[in-house]
């Protein structure tokens, strides 16, 4: 049975900035470092190939000592928004009814709720009350291609049905103010805030790429290498500088056998739609294939839009193709990791 991608909706917050309207506050924030440590990090956000983040927050408050509880109950607050004004759009992109999703999938790591966001949409959009609920909370930025992952296989037991996937992350509400470690610094350069929705369908006469495949490539001993610590402040970022030569490093292993198993080579795919991690990974990445030929173009644009908005961001790439429309019979692969550390992959056919 064919399960298939049918829309893609992103929502953006109602904050926004470009890169060298945050720098003034990254000064001031900066105001009591040495002079030497403050022109690298002003370099680092300006070379950080992101012209433009949104956020939950204005600069002001991002840059204010603020406590846990508080930027978690504005991420609470915004992303509950988002998600739902995210999915309303994905549905009626698809000419659909919150009472035609069976089920839901909501993707976030960067704030705790409990009930997670799915319980609100449920309510906010009048969704069944038999709708089968799935919160995924510690995937990181691979959780968008695992979410799809999991309701493909929902969709591939379950004939005539449909399944929503909504990815809402706020990065800004992890900032942290009394940490000048370039882990904090980098972080701060390079993510935004963003949410994203797709649906997928078993239904025969819905219309859209079909996952042909999909699977997950799991690093071993690298599970210090992403994520967050949970502290007094809030949630502090983990980022290894060798992310970048890691992926180049199981590059061959995660591709190539992939693409093997379904009979194919990556002459074969025409449309790479991966994750930008951030620059460094980017280029990682484009070096990789570049030299076969194949390009990341709309990745670095997604990247230099929006910044990395986390599980989201992986999805305002697929929305960009998507509503290209390509030609029938050409493939995509999705591609994202997240901590674990991880890769998750998706193989499309249109």
């Amino acid at each position: 049975m064919a399960v298939k991608i049918t829309s893609v909706a992103k929502q953006l917050p109602k904050y926004n900035r470009e890169t060298k309207d945050i720098i003034p506050f990254v000064k001031l924030w900066m105001q009591d470092q040495d002079t030497r440590f403050q022109r690298k990090v002003i370099k680092l956000f300006e070379g950080a190939a992101v012209d433009k983040r949104y956020s939950i927050m204005a600069p002001e408050e991002v840059f204010t000592a603020t406590s846990f509880e508080e930027k978690n109950n504005i991420y609470k607050r915004e992303v509950t928004q988002l998600a739902e004004k995210s999915l309303q759009k994905s549905l009626d992109k698809a000419n659909l009814k919150a009472t035609d999703i069976d089920y839901i999938i909501t993707v976030s790591c960067t704030g705790i709720m409990i009930p997670s966001v799915d319980a609100y949409l449920i309510n906010s959009l009048g969704m069944k009350q038999d709708i089968v609920r799935l919160p995924v909370t510690e995937m990181g930025c691979a959780a968008g291609v695992s979410g799809i992952i999991y309701a493909k296989n929902f969709l591939k037991s379950n004939p005539n049905k449909r399944a929503a996937v909504v990815a809402v992350e706020a990065p800004t509400a992890t900032f942290q103010l009394e940490d000048y470690s370039m882990t904090n610094i980098v972080s701060a350069a390079i993510f935004g805030d963003g949410a994203s929705a797709v649906i997928l369908s078993s239904y025969q006469e819905d219309k859209g790429p079909e996952i042909v495949d999909e699977a997950m490539y799991h690093f071993y001993d690298a599970t210090h290498m992403m994520g967050f610590n949970l502290v007094n402040s809030g949630l502090q970022m983990i980022l290894d500088k060798e992310v970048p030569q890691k992926i180049a490093d199981h590059f061959p292993k995660i591709i190539h056998p992939f693409l093997e198993k379904n009979n194919l080579t990556i002459e074969d795919v025409n449309h790479l739609i991966f994750h930008p991690g951030g620059k460094k990974i980017v280029q990682t990445v484009e070096e990789l294939f570049g030299v076969l030929g194949k390009n990341i173009d709309d990745t670095k644009e997604v990247l230099r839009l929006y910044g990395n908005m986390s599980s989201a961001t992986v999805l305002y790439v697929l929305e960009r193709f998507m509503d290209r429309n390509p030609k029938k019979g050409e493939r995509g692969i999705m591609l994202s990791f997240g901590p674990g550390f991880s890769a998750q992959r998706i193989l499309l056919e249109w």
